[in-house]
């Protein structure tokens, strides 16, 4: 057993690989050719001296040590997170860019001030904030493009660590004059019988939509698909259809396009926004100052 040529680029491609479920997907995440990735792993499989995993048609399955590798490869890999926050922290000042991924409904409600208050204070520290669906917060930061995530509840967190970031609401909007728009509140099975519009389906907000509607004894009749609440809101106020969205979103556009905005009675239209990292605890300096700063206000943010 040769375990001297292992090494740091090797586990991680390992751990994508294993995360992902397959050798290409896993090489895609680590930014190499399949053809380089593979060689990685079957030079890791000589060193061990045996099979990682098991190839068949739907992908791969992780041998007895491949599942033995799984655990050491993350601990290391921790390890060496946790090596670089506590290095970093010798740094002369704080200093440094926080690459942080979040969806619209993070960006939209609540970042801007927490943003202004946290520069404010720390003016050495930038932040770099890329606007992505969920699912693609939660990849972003499996594969190191981001030091944490905001991202929505009830989407696959990949094996992440989460903490609670903030709550919001949805609601029913609709325009002025609509059947429903005396309602103080309704239920889904109510709003199902007209036209909706909706962010793309690649979004959690559409994903929460479509469980709903199984939920429902109703059918979803999407009529048209945006890329933002403002989009949303214009289409509705042209009369196109209703739409879901979070309440501190759709506040602003109520009054100025002539909206009105409707309870929803189930419990899913609650939701939960939560904060995302490998481990929260080995993220570099500027990373946790921010995350410690958006949670502060938090009851409870205890790490899951």
């Amino acid at each position: 057993m040769n375990l001297h040529r292992l090494d740091l680029v090797s586990l991680s491609l390992f751990a994508l690989v294993v995360r992902s479920g397959s050798i290409s997907k896993g090489a895609e995440l680590a930014h190499l050719a399949i053809g380089a990735a593979s060689k990685r792993i079957a030079d890791l499989e000589s060193s061990i001296g045996t099979a990682l995993f098991e190839r068949h048609s739907r992908g791969i399955t992780l041998t007895a040590a491949g599942e033995a590798l799984k655990h050491h490869a993350q601990r290391i890999l921790n390890d060496v997170d946790l090596m670089t926050a506590d290095l970093s922290d010798y740094a002369a000042g704080v200093v440094g860019t926080v690459r942080l991924w979040a969806n619209t409904s993070a960006i939209t409600q609540f970042l801007p001030a927490d943003f202004a208050a946290f520069t404010s204070a720390n003016p050495a520290i930038r932040i770099q904030l890329e606007e992505q669906n969920s699912e693609q917060i939660a990849l972003a930061v499996v594969d190191g493009h981001a030091d944490f995530g905001i991202m929505a509840d009830q989407m696959p967190t990949l094996g992440l660590q989460t903490t609670p970031y903030r709550r919001d609401r949805l609601v029913l909007v609709v325009p002025a004059g609509h059947p429903l728009a005396r309602r103080k509140s309704v239920t889904f099975d109510d709003a199902l019988e007209f036209d909706f519009v909706s962010l793309t389906h690649n979004t959690s907000l559409a994903k929460r939509l479509h469980l709903a509607t199984g939920l429902s004894s109703g059918r979803l009749k999407l009529r048209i698909q945006v890329r933002s609440f403002d989009a949303m809101c214009l289409m509705v106020a042209a009369g196109l259809g209703i739409a879901v969205l979070p309440d501190a979103a759709a506040r602003p556009h109520i009054r100025s396009m002539g909206l009105c905005k409707i309870g929803l009675s189930e419990d899913w239209a609650e939701r939960q926004l939560l904060i995302c990292a490998r481990d929260l605890n080995a993220l570099p300096k500027p990373a946790r100052l921010l995350v410690n700063h958006l949670t502060r206000s938090v009851p409870d943010a205890a790490p899951t």
